[in-house]
């Protein structure tokens, strides 16, 4: 074989060896395909909406915060002494004062709908037909009326809710805001998504 032919030969394997090189990488990438959507969450744990963590570190009394959670926003409030003093006067006033017929978690279903009275955490979405509700803690502001002691009022239809997500009477939402599920990871950290684990009683 002359030195042309071996040099050919040798041009024509090294190719040879490229080509397969690259037949085999994208072959096993292709097989490999199926076996990483396995372990790509799947669209129903998507819209269910992993759990999320919100710092309430900077949260000044009286301040809203919004973050989201499946789409939807969610509110942290840090609400003044002053302001949960206004809870047991509104009673009267509102349709499901012991929000026996709304949803919160059962650490939450209480006067102030929440685990700790100070930070009220609600879905911001008003349960007649999902528009956001306004926050507004000015007292007795002229739209609002002097039965007005803060709040959140929907823009959308009217309807009117107190500081503690509680929805007043003769308004079109049926129940109160909705308290989604949340526990403390630390004073200032809240996790949205996973409820507070309720002690067994011995």
């Amino acid at each position: 074989m002359s030195q042309d032919d071996s040099q050919i030969d040798h041009e024509k394997r090294k190719f040879l060896t490229q080509t397969a090189t690259v037949v085999g990488a994208v072959g096993a990438t292709m097989a490999a395909v199926p076996f990483l959507s396995y372990f790509k969450p799947s669209e129903v744990t998507l819209e269910a909406g992993a759990p999320i963590e919100v710092d309430i570190t900077k949260l000044e009394p009286g301040q809203l915060i919004r973050v989201e959670w499946r789409g939807k926003p969610i509110w942290a409030l840090k609400r003044t002494e002053e302001m949960l003093e206004t809870l047991p006067k509104l009673e009267p006033l509102l349709r499901d004062p012991l929000s026996e017929e709304s949803i919160q978690p059962a650490a939450a279903q209480n006067r102030y709908r929440s685990i700790k009275p100070e930070i009220f955490v609600a879905v911001g979405v008003c349960t007649h037909l999902s528009c956001s509700p306004t926050y507004r803690p000015e007292v007795a502001p002229p739209d609002l009326g002097k039965d007005w002691l803060g709040g959140f009022f929907c823009p959308c239809h009217g309807s009117r809710f107190d500081l503690a997500g509680r929805v007043y009477k003769k308004v079109p939402a049926p129940t109160n805001l909705e308290v989604p599920p949340y526990r403390y990871l630390t004073d200032t950290r809240i996790i949205v998504g996973e409820e507070e684990q309720q002690e067994e009683s011995a």
